[in-house]
């Protein structure tokens, strides 16, 4: 049985650019976690060169986790 796993650029996750800064928090965090991460290169009028991919579900818990602990800092 072969599972297929969604895996997403950050600018496809975020529908907009990630930027350097949070492109390396996420890459470490996921290299800290020994999440798959695939690479591509891509050649858009705006960007030409490797891009890195997680899988979805990944992306969804990471970001879900940031955005509690950045609300739980404000209480």
């Amino acid at each position: 049985m072969n599972i297929e796993i969604e895996m997403v650029s950050l600018f496809d996750y975020l529908k907009k650019p990630a930027g350097p800064e949070l492109g390396k928090q996420v890459s470490l965090a996921a290299m800290n976690e020994k999440i798959h991460i695939e690479s591509k290169q891509i050649s858009t009028p705006k960007y030409k060169g490797n891009i890195l991919m997680y899988p979805k579900t990944w992306l969804d818990e990471y970001f879900n986790k940031t955005n509690n602990e950045r609300q739980e800092l404000l209480f």
